[in-house]
């Protein structure tokens, strides 16, 4: 317990620093500024890595299921890059909400900053709950295995899609008849009140948005990582890291997304490899090795493939 409050505490800090700190003044984050942030953020999830090989092997936290020091740091960075590979798709929808609210760059970074806390809730109860399923029934591993196959081959086979409106989606028109909605920017406010009437901006409503959209993603990458282990420890640790290099990596990335489409074939090899390693978990014990590997070559092809064919 003292492990998962100091890890809760020094999350804490992080998040203050950011926003009372580095970006106490809303401002544009330029590419440079964005790339270092990811830099930092990748850096200090990767040493988290070493953490981990040290709390485990000084028996610091529960070893519910049993990891030895290396193959706990080795599922963590599975993990990780799973959580990692599967943000290409949210910061995609991220870039479209923002378009279509017309948040203007500098007051980005606010509504993510707080878009994350909630981001991080929901995770928490979504990691707690699928691993106390796990615990609780065996099967159900099967039925998370093959929710991930079926989502791999669905996007596999899925025809072009209508563009995603933000502006009519369903949480929109409910917000629309609980607060009145201000259709101007505000600053950076989420709230404001004028001849005594509360209404909420567009900043607002773009949060909730992000949230719903986070809360659906996480529909995926949740079976996908307890695909890797249901040590829970593990499980949210490389979640929060994820999410928490989410906000520089959207700045870094946003307007490079197109540039590799072929990223998503590989999340769906990634999602098929994962699914059918929970569908066999019975019976074929893939090593560590093998899972960080599969995920490091497919995300090296994708991004490799879309380079050679944008340069075609």
């Amino acid at each position: 317990m003292t492990v998962w409050i100091v890890f809760l505490c020094a999350i804490a800090v992080f998040l203050a620093l950011d926003l009372g700190v580095f970006n106490k003044n809303p401002h544009i984050i330029s590419s440079k500024e964005a790339s270092k942030w990811t830099l930092l953020w990748v850096t200090l999830s990767f040493l988290f890595s070493g953490i981990l090989y040290l709390l485990y092997k000084h028996q610091y936290i529960e070893n519910s299921t049993h990891l030895s020091p290396y193959d706990a740091s080795i599922k963590y960075i599975t993990g990780y890059l799973i959580e990692l590979s599967l943000s290409a798709d949210n910061i995609f929808v991220i870039a479209i909400i923002f378009a279509s609210f017309k948040i203007p760059q500098k007051f980005q970074h606010r509504v993510l900053f707080w878009g994350i806390l909630g981001a991080i809730v929901f995770r928490g109860l979504m990691i707690f709950l699928g691993v106390a399923l796990i615990n609780q029934f065996n099967w159900i591993t099967y039925v998370f295995g093959a929710f991930l196959v079926f989502t791999a081959l669905k996007m596999l086979v899925k025809k072009e899609e209508e563009e995603f409106d933000p502006q009519h989606s369903k949480v929109y028109k409910l917000i629309g008849k609980i607060f009145p909605i201000k259709h101007e920017i505000h600053g950076q406010k989420f709230f404001i009140r004028e001849h005594g009437i509360n209404y909420v901006t567009p900043l607002f409503i773009a949060l909730l948005v992000i949230e719903l959209m986070d809360v659906l993603f996480a529909i995926d990458s949740v079976p996908a990582i307890l695909a890797i282990t249901a040590d829970p420890f593990i499980v949210f640790s490389s979640n929060i890291f994820a999410i928490l290099g989410l906000r520089s990596m959207y700045f870094f990335l946003a307007n490079m997304l197109e540039k590799f489409s072929y990223i998503e074939y590989s999340l769906i090899a990634i999602l098929t490899f994962v699914g059918v390693k929970m569908l066999l978990v019975h019976y074929i014990k893939f090593p560590e090795w093998m899972s960080l590997g599969f995920i490091a070559i497919a995300l090296t092809a994708g991004i490799f493939i879309s380079i050679q064919k944008q340069k075609k």
